[in-house]
């Protein structure tokens, strides 16, 4: 049974514009499994798409130092996040600090409750 800090925590992901959009439907999947026979496959399945999803600080300042991420993000936008990944890390930071890895990680941290 989902907790309602759970279920908190899967809707800001969800409304998290940095989400993408196969972990926002698993993600509403999910929510709509609550209370069914298929909430604990669906939570299975978040879960992992979770951990594939959810970015190290270190993937971040890769991707984020890339060419590919200069021309996603645009070089301004990219070279400011790279700064605050870096100061991320430096702080001990361990995970992406964008909305939906903040979310997701907290998720993960509660998946026993999933």
């Amino acid at each position: 049974m989902s907790t309602d800090k759970v279920a908190e925590k899967i809707k800001e992901l969800i409304a998290a514009p940095t989400c993408c959009a196969e972990l926002k439907t698993v993600a509403q999947e999910y929510l709509a499994a609550v209370g069914t026979a298929n909430e604990k496959v669906a939570g299975k399945k978040l879960v992992v798409e979770l951990g594939e999803d959810v970015e190290t600080i270190d993937e971040l300042i890769e991707f984020l130092s890339s060419e590919r991420g200069a021309q996603i993000l645009g070089n301004d936008a990219a070279a400011s996040m790279l700064a605050q990944a870096k100061k991320v890390k430096a702080a001990g930071g361990k995970y992406c600090f964008c909305p939906a890895c903040v979310a997701g990680r907290a998720i993960l941290d509660m998946r026993d409750e999933i």
